[in-house]
């Protein structure tokens, strides 16, 4: 791929298109940057490129634009650039293909799926490292993949969203995995199969396809997508047959990366590595040893790793005990499937729920979960959507809403989980839904949750004197 005096339009200037803008005009590029918030766009001022606020259009001359990965293909600037036969891709797409540009290209082992992506990316670098290798965790987590590649790190975990898989064209990963797929941004894609589509991409040049077979979608991607030759690898949360990862007993249990997967298995942890333990942990917790395996990190290593990965704040996080009561921190649950999953993980429940739906259903959530629920305590612009869901699903289960005009929503809300819970119970924020209707994203609703508990904690120590 040759930049030096190719003329090219960075479209957006935020994290990735800093990432990309810095790599191009070292690469000796000349680079455009356009993004319509002048803010922003100022913030690159220094890094060698032009800024142009807000064009419709790529500049006379453009020969490739890098988009940014939020920015949907029917933006006019994406479509008058496709129209002149301009080749747009992502930072994904630049990073993959500059890091095979190296005399020793980088290993991409990738993770996609609506949940879990980033607690796998997360496990996986940690099995690597328990190993010995020099991995990174990049893409979607925070740190750019681009940035991972140019740093030279040998083997890359990559999260990957759909929007990002959307703009890459020639990607080839080690090994890939779609953990499960379940209706979110669909705005973006225009519907549940077009976003899944875009998820599934992630198999279509993959040397080894890992997949759950106990979820749908995932089972359908890795079929539709694996191409001919590549290796199938599956995990499920039952005993593993030949080809599988699963569980035996209190046992994560290899019957894939084996010398003989009909006669032979290899023990790789136990569920006591896995935090915070839950079936959806412990799939991620699989699919992980599944790529990890895939670059031949042995099993000692992947139960190190799980015993060494820290969980990323906002996921699943106790944040604190008051009279009995545990309060789990879940903001990253922005959606139904991954409130579901938190929710399932405990047994009495105070569920604390509510923001935007952004058109997502309730309805399977509700009906699944009712039977745990001892309370729930609803916030937020779809707070009713939800209040409907549970009068039809779970009648019996108490109901609170707060006041969209409380001066601290959140504290509000946690006081009165407790009102609604006992002894034994778990009082879970997992929300399954956007924040951006009350705070300013998912970490500041969290953030609002954990010094809510620690007040009331504050408060009824005082209260015991």
């Amino acid at each position: 791929m040759r930049l030096a005096g190719t003329k090219v339009l960075v479209a957006g200037a935020g994290v990735t298109g800093r990432s990309a803008t810095q790599a191009l005009t070292e690469l000796g590029a000349d680079v455009t940057v356009t993004d319509g918030n002048a803010r922003r766009l100022a913030e690159l001022d220094g890094l060698g490129a032009a800024l142009e606020p807000g064009l419709d259009t790529p500049p006379d001359g453009t020969e490739l634009v890098v988009t940014s990965p939020g920015w949907r293909p029917t933006a006019p600037l994406l479509v008058a650039a496709a129209e002149a036969g301009i080749e747009v891709i992502g930072d994904v797409e630049l990073a993959w293909r500059l890091g095979q540009q190296r005399e020793r290209p980088p290993v991409w082992l990738v993770v996609t799926g609506t949940n879990g992506k980033t607690t796998t990316v997360g496990m996986l670098e940690s099995m690597l490292r328990a190993a010995g290798v020099d991995a990174v965790a990049c893409g979607n987590v925070g740190f750019a993949v681009l940035d991972a590649v140019r740093a030279g790190h040998d083997v890359l975990a990559v999260e990957l969203s759909s929007f990002q898989l959307h703009w890459s064209s020639t990607l080839a990963p080690r090994a890939s995995v779609v953990l499960n797929v379940a209706e979110d941004h669909l705005d973006w894609h225009g519907g549940l199969d077009a976003y899944a589509a875009a998820k599934g991409t992630v198999h279509a040049r993959s040397a080894t396809v890992v997949h759950n077979v106990g979820e749908a979608w995932s089972q359908r991607l890795a079929d539709e997508y694996a191409p001919d030759g590549a290796r199938r690898v599956g995990f499920r949360l039952d005993t593993p047959r030949p080809g599988e990862l699963g569980i035996v007993e209190d046992l994560l249990v290899d019957r894939a990366y084996v010398g003989d997967p009909v006669q032979g298995a290899e023990e790789l942890a136990t569920l006591a590595d896995v935090r915070p333990l839950g079936p959806h942990n412990v799939a991620n917790a699989l699919a992980a040893a599944a790529l990890a395996r895939a670059h031949g990190v042995p099993s000692a290593a992947v139960a190190q790793g799980l015993r060494t990965f820290t969980p990323g704040a906002h996921r699943a996080v106790v944040a604190g005990e008051v009279e009995g009561v545990r309060y789990v921190n879940d903001s990253k649950a922005t959606n139904p499937h991954a409130a579901t999953g938190s929710l399932l993980a405990q047994e009495g429940v105070v569920w604390i729920a509510g923001g935007q739906l952004k058109g997502a259903s309730v309805e399977e959530l509700v009906d699944g979960v009712a039977a745990r629920l001892r309370g729930a305590v609803l916030l937020g612009v779809d707070a009713d959507v939800i209040g409907a869901a549970l009068a039809r699903h779970a009648p019996d289960v108490p109901v609170t809403r707060v006041d969209p005009g409380d001066h601290e929503p959140m504290t509000s809300a946690v006081n009165a989980a407790h009102a609604l819970a006992k002894a034994g119970d778990t009082v879970v924020l997992a929300p399954a839904a956007a924040s951006l209707d009350m705070f300013r994203d998912y970490a500041a609703r969290g953030d609002a949750f954990t010094a809510a508990v620690a007040a009331l904690g504050r408060e009824r120590l005082g209260d015991g004197g």
